[in-house]
């Protein structure tokens, strides 16, 4: 590999295969899982990835018209559709993607002001979002090995 692109797209693509066997395996029949009544259920976390992928979009200079309904929320229930948090997914990979296929090599060491990290570089920044990817896909894969249906009532 002789370029920090190559290099970003084969993380990327491993982000992407690495979490598929987890993500690939949500369906409208364990959405409703949870590892208990205090955890998060599969379909909460399923769409609080594709929600987040695309927000932190924002601060690569990808704003996204996705709205925020994970991020600081608790799961009381929300029946989020599968067929949705996929597509969510997909787009922001496939922002990902794009911003590294547009982006200068020199773009990754500029800095971007955070409500979460501070003031990061765009590249610790592309590098925590792979890692929230994957410690999501994580806690989906344990559930579908571990978790039930638990039934969660709106307030």
């Amino acid at each position: 590999m002789n370029s920090q692109k190559e290099l970003l797209r084969e993380m990327l693509f491993q982000n992407m295969i690495t979490n598929s066997y987890a993500l690939d395996r949500v369906t409208n029949e364990n959405k409703r899982y949870k590892l208990n009544n205090e955890t998060a259920s599969i379909g909460f976390i399923y769409r609080h990835i594709g929600e987040t992928m695309n927000l932190f979009g924002y601060f690569l200079g990808v704003p996204s018209n996705i709205q925020n309904t994970t991020m600081g929320q608790q799961d009381i229930g929300q029946d989020y559709e599968i067929e949705t948090s996929k597509l969510y997914i997909n787009i922001g990979y496939k922002m990902l993607e794009n911003l590294i296929d547009t982006s200068r090599d020199e773009d990754w060491s500029l800095t971007t002001d955070t409500p979460f990290f501070g003031t990061v570089s765009r590249m610790r920044l592309f590098s925590h979002i792979l890692f929230h990817n994957s410690h999501h896909a994580g806690q989906i894969s344990l559930t579908l090995s571990r978790g039930r249906a638990f039934t969660t009532e709106l307030s």
